[in-house]
C-alpha cells in the first residue's frame, strides 16, 4: 500500500517514500559512503520531475541542508504544479554556516528560522517544521520554548504541524505526547527507537524515518528499505538521491506507484 496514513491528525497523505534534500544543498560534513558534487540546477529539476511521476509528494529539507531551501524555492515553481501537489517540511533549530552547525532554541530564533525558510521556499505555510535535536534532547524541557514557537506559528497558520528530528530514545518518548510527528533513525543496525515508533503509533501520530539506509552504508537498499517501512506505526522513510535510477529503485522498493498520491 503506498499510502499508510495522514503527515499529522487530518493533515495530507503523504508517499510511503519521502525524497530528503540534503544532497542538493551541502556536501561538507555528511556522513555518507563517498563524497559528492552538489548537482546543477537540471539535475536536481529533472530528479523532482522523477519523485513526482513516481507518486512521491514528501519533500524534506532544513536550514541546515545548505542551499536545499532556496534552491527548492527556485525550482519547485519551475514544474508548474500546485502547492498542494507536494508536502514541505523543514526544521528549525539548526543551521550549517561557514561549514559549523550551529544550534539556537529559543523562542525568537525558532519563528526567525521558520519565517526565513518561508521566503526561501517561497511558500505561504510549511506542512510541518520539526525541532532539529543536537542531540542532547533526552533533557526535553529545554526544547520547550521551541515547542511553543511552533505552536505559536502553527495557531498564525504559518506551520501546518509541529514535529521533533531526535537522536535519542528518551527525548523522542517525550516529544511523542506534545509535538504533531516524530522524525527518527531507524535501520538493520540501528533499532533501539523501536519503543518511540510504537509510542507515536499508540497517540495516533506519524513518524518518519531517517536513515532508513544507514546514510548509503546498507548493503541492500531495497530489502533495508522494505524491512524499515514494514515495521507497524512508521510512516514514511525520507531517503535522499541524486540519481533518478536510485530513486525509482528506491519508489519500487517502498511499494510506490505513478499516480498514488494524485
Amino acid at each position: 500500500m503506498a499510502l499508510k496514513s495522514p503527515l499529522y491528525r487530518n493533515g495530507p497523505l503523504v508517499s510511503r517514500l519521502g525524497l530528503g534534500t540534503v544532497k542538493i544543498g551541502r556536501n561538507q560534513g555528511v556522513k555518507y559512503p563517498q563524497g559528492f558534487d552538489l548537482p546543477g540546477d537540471d539535475a536536481v529539476l529533472d530528479l523532482l520531475r522523477t519523485a513526482h511521476a513516481l507518486g512521491i509528494n514528501l519533500l524534506d529539507t532544513a536550514p541546515a541542508y545548505g542551499l536545499s531551501e532556496a534552491r527548492l524555492g527556485y525550482l519547485l515553481p519551475q514544474l508548474g504544479l500546485a502547492r498542494e501537489d507536494w508536502v514541505i517540511v523543514s526544521k528549525a533549530g539548526e543551521w550549517f554556516e561557514n561549514g559549523i552547525s550551529r544550534f539556537d532554541f529559543s523562542a525568537a530564533a525558532i519563528r526567525a528560522s521558520v519565517v526565513a525558510s518561508l521566503e526561501k521556499l517561497r511558500l505561504e505555510y510549511l506542512d510541518a517544521v520539526l525541532l532539529h535535536s543536537d542531540g542532547i534532547d533526552e533533557a526535553g524541557e529545554r526544547f520547550m520554548p521551541a515547542l511553543q514557537a511552533l505552536d505559536a506559528l502553527k495557531a498564525e497558520g504559518l506551520i501546518r504541524a509541529t514535529g521533533f528530528s531526535g537522536k535519542t530514545l528518551a527525548g523522542n518518548l517525550q516529544f511523542a505526547d506534545c509535538a504533531d510527528l516524530l522524525m527518527l533513525t531507524y535501520n538493520s543496525t540501528e533499532m533501539d527507537q523501536l519503543p518511540a515508533i510504537e509510542a507515536a503509533a499508540a497517540r495516533g501520530k506519524a513518524v518518519l524515518l531517517k536513515k532508513a539506509l544507514a546514510s548509503g552504508h546498507a548493503a541492500n537498499p531495497d530489502t533495508a528499505l522494505r524491512q524499515a517501512l514494514a515495521v507497524p506505526g512508521v510512516t514514511a522513510a525520507v531517503v535522499g538521491s541524486l540519481n533518478p535510477a536510485h530513486l525509482r529503485a528506491n519508489a519500487q522498493a517502498a511499494g510506490l506507484t505513478a499516480g498514488d498520491v494524485r
